[in-house]
């Protein structure tokens, strides 16, 4: 499946590493459920082997209007190219030793669920919408459209352990076949 969704990134500001993230690797999940769009309350730190988590910030549905300021935001447009790049690459991941693929965002489940369905998603959608999980690892926020959202990222986690950060990403679309290389050359380390 392809998307007729095309975007000239070179237009658009380049997020930079602020080292929001450099507390991550090698820390423990939290004991926490998020709610899932496949119906089920999903606890990261419990997930047995290796886990893909992909952080965006706001998928807007096609008939709403974008947050004021959005496109000169760095790093927030691309959150469905982002999203259809690991739908594409979904089987690959898996191939390459991911046990499990998640989207996560602070959006409801009930508004995620709209986009699974339009973008035919093989992978479920967690919602932090309380922030629980966002605040008990310290990720890297921003405010937008009265909302705080996740800056885009992408965690390799195993066994409840995070091995691997992506961040910043961008183009957002080049993220899954970044999170796919890094599988395949660690393979063995799960």
């Amino acid at each position: 499946m392809t998307d007729t969704l095309v975007i000239d990134w070179s237009t658009l500001p380049v997020p930079q590493d602020d080292g929001a993230t450099s507390h991550l690797e090698g820390m423990r999940l939290p004991d926490i459920a998020l709610t899932s769009t496949s119906g089920e309350a999903v606890n990261l730190a419990g997930l047995a082997g290796r886990v893909v988590i992909y952080a965006y910030p706001w998928k807007k549905r096609p008939q709403d209007p974008l947050i004021d300021g959005w496109l000169a935001t760095p790093g927030a447009p691309g959150c469905t190219p982002q999203s259809c790049a690991f739908r594409d690459h979904a089987q690959a991941l898996r191939e390459a030793g991911a046990s499990y693929l998640f989207g996560l965002s602070t959006q409801a489940s009930a508004y995620q669920r709209e986009a699974v369905e339009r973008l035919h998603l093989p992978y479920p959608l967690l919602s932090d919408e309380l922030l629980r999980l966002t605040d008990a690892l310290r990720l890297p926020t921003f405010e937008a459209g009265g909302m705080t959202l996740i800056k885009r990222l992408a965690l390799i986690v195993d066994h409840g352990v995070i091995a691997k950060v992506f961040y910043p990403v961008f183009p957002p679309d080049r993220n899954a076949a970044d999170v796919l290389a890094w599988l395949v050359a660690h393979r063995d380390e799960a």
